[in-house]
């Protein structure tokens, strides 16, 4: 599988998980990587995404979530049905106010994750600027002269258009409790527990 910054976030957010969840909705979930990690820790997951394409590669490759083609801004949610809702490089295309109708969804004692994307530079961006090229070229490298190279998938992208200091202001007002964490690669965790 090609370089995603994404992946390499994955046992973060796992970490995270509820410690007796079974239900989970996995909101823009792509090809479905995230989603059949959480199918694998025994979730019934329903994994949604607005691109056609992207919903046709998740499905093919199998491994037990429900995908399903929908936008989450559009859709209507079942109220209070999961134990975790996760969000993993999607938020930026929508509201942030879209949390609001996640945290709904969100049965009691549940948790929102979301590994969001956020605008601007700050000095940790510019200290893993470097990195992140390196990285990249290391894993290119790499997967060319094993011969393994498959060009990504092309999702639609979008900028964010968020500061962080936005980002945790619209947080604490939309989802009082929450916490963000700053990441590498102009990420953030964003973490919620409803009551």
């Amino acid at each position: 599988m090609p370089f995603d910054h994404n992946d390499h976030y994955h046992p973060l957010l796992l970490r995270h998980l509820p410690p007796h969840g079974r239900t989970a909705l996995d909101v823009g979930c792509g090809t479905g990587r995230f989603a059949r990690r959480l199918a694998a820790r025994g979730y019934e997951v329903d994994a949604l995404d607005p691109s056609a394409e992207v919903i046709a590669e998740a499905e093919a490759a199998g491994g037990g979530p429900r995908y399903r083609q929908a936008d989450v801004t559009a859709q209507d949610l079942p109220e209070g049905r999961y134990d975790v809702v996760t969000c993993l490089a999607s938020l930026h295309h929508m509201p942030f106010a879209a949390v609001t109708r996640l945290r709904a969804a969100l049965a009691p004692g549940g948790t929102l994750l979301v590994l969001g994307c956020y605008s601007g530079t700050t000095w940790w961006d510019l200290a893993a600027a470097p990195a992140n090229a390196v990285a990249r070229l290391a894993v290119y490298t790499g997967e060319r002269l094993r011969g393994t190279y498959a060009p990504p998938l092309k999702a639609p992208v979008r900028q964010p258009g968020m500061t962080l200091p936005e980002i945790r202001a619209e947080a604490a007002r939309l989802l009082p409790g929450s916490g963000v964490r700053q990441l590498l690669f102009w990420r953030y965790l964003l973490t919620y527990r409803k009551a």
